[in-house]
């Protein structure tokens, strides 16, 4: 490593608090889907910062919006109308069947609030004592201590954190039995992903998928959906839970809402968006004027170039060209999984090898559970890109004993 990469790491130890395994990267800029690190190296991003850059890095229109915006209006609270925010919720809501919008600053905090309208509309638009959420192994909705607890997961993650709160519920992935016998008077909604992306990039059954909106109608709780990974074109869809023609009562989504810069929304549908009142729920930041200018460029841009029939086109390529490496080494890949450009290869050993292997030829992807190689590159990277990575894993498998 250079000394300009081991003085930053160094400066880096000593002022931040250690709640990341970093990789051995400093990156000091980006543009389109390119990474350069602080000695200039270059590497392809198959990440796009954990599926937020879906327009690339540096994107001119988007840089245009944000110059011109902080010209006029940076922020000054929700204790105002605001011509931006309005603008980019009739946008997002053209998309989907929802019918109202809350702004906030992180995909946790839109799982919070889903949360927190669920409890709320139950108890004061349908007065039933419901408040319990439902949640799937394997599953991953935020940091915060209810979102946290609500994610199916175990180990580090939530260790120390103890006493999580109470009111949540975890059911085993797609096994619909489990959740008809885990649903009660009690429960007030159901919290699912179209595909597990921390889980390993787990897609979810479409006919379970199915069943568990019929079940909450059935069970009169809420259906809630976590797009905050999967959503924005992101699996060739706008929203991944369009894929089956599903329509959630509640869903939520942030990661690429404004390209880099930190928002997230919870999307509803009228008569439950009623659970909330003036006061109930609020947020400094959320939806102030920069944030929603970038974030409806974004949307006229996913839509105007079609970038969710570009995700699909793009991974259909993409798992047929690593699927056929699995092919040539089975004993190497035991899964090629995904939707869209959200795509999981589950490797038959641990992967750090081959993480690391990948990194020295210029290629920056995750590594998830140890083993799984997860892709969520910019929604326009080149096909090219994607070809040269699945060549260049298949050699590195290749070689590997």
């Amino acid at each position: 490593m250079s000394i300009a990469y081991d003085t930053l790491v160094a400066r880096d130890k000593k002022v931040l608090c250690q709640t990341y395994g970093r990789y051995p990267l400093a990156i000091e800029r980006a543009v389109g889907s390119r990474l350069f690190d602080v000695d200039g190296r270059e590497y392809v991003d198959l990440l796009s910062g954990i599926a937020v850059a879906n327009l690339g890095h540096s994107h001119p229109e988007l840089l245009q919006v944000m110059q011109e915006q902080a010209g006029e209006l940076i922020h000054v609270s929700n204790l105002f109308y605001q011509p931006r925010q309005v603008e980019l919720a009739e946008k997002l809501l053209g998309t989907c069947a929802c019918d109202r919008v809350f702004f906030c600053n992180s995909g946790a905090e839109a799982n919070e609030a889903a949360i927190k309208l669920a409890r709320r509309y139950m108890r004061t638009v349908r007065y039933r004592d419901a408040h319990e959420i439902i949640t799937l192994t394997g599953s991953f909705h935020g940091r915060t201590l209810a979102t946290l607890t609500a994610t199916g997961q175990q180990g580090r993650i939530k260790e120390g954190f103890d006493p999580l709160p109470e009111g949540f519920r975890c059911v085993p992935f797609g096994d619909i039995e489990a959740l008809r016998a885990s649903i009660s008077g009690k429960t007030a909604a159901v919290l699912i992903e179209m595909v597990q992306g921390e889980g390993g990039v787990l897609p979810l059954p479409e006919a379970y998928a199915r069943q568990v909106q019929d079940l909450c109608h059935e069970a009169n709780c809420l259906f809630m959906v976590d797009e905050i990974q999967t959503g924005l074109c992101r699996t060739g869809r706008f929203w991944a839970h369009q894929h089956f023609d599903l329509a959630p009562d509640v869903f939520t989504t942030a990661k690429g809402l404004a390209n880099g810069l930190p928002m997230g929304a919870m999307l509803a549908k009228e008569h439950v968006a009623r659970g909330f009142a003036p006061g109930s729920h609020a947020t400094t930041f959320g939806g102030g004027g920069l944030l929603s200018a970038v974030a409806s460029k974004v949307v006229d841009i996913l839509l105007r170039d079609d970038l969710s029939g570009r995700a699909q086109d793009l991974g259909n390529l993409a798992c047929d060209s690593l699927r056929r490496v699995q092919a040539a080494l089975p004993d190497k890949i035991t899964a090629v999984r995904g939707l869209g450009l959200m795509i999981g290869i589950e490797l038959a050993e641990s992967g750090e090898a081959v993480h690391a292997a990948l990194r020295e030829r210029g290629f920056v992807c995750n590594l998830a559970h140890g083993k799984v190689l997860r892709l969520l590159p910019p929604l326009v990277i080149s096909t090219d890109d994607l070809l040269a990575f699945a060549a260049a894993l298949e050699d590195i498998l290749s070689q590997a004993k």
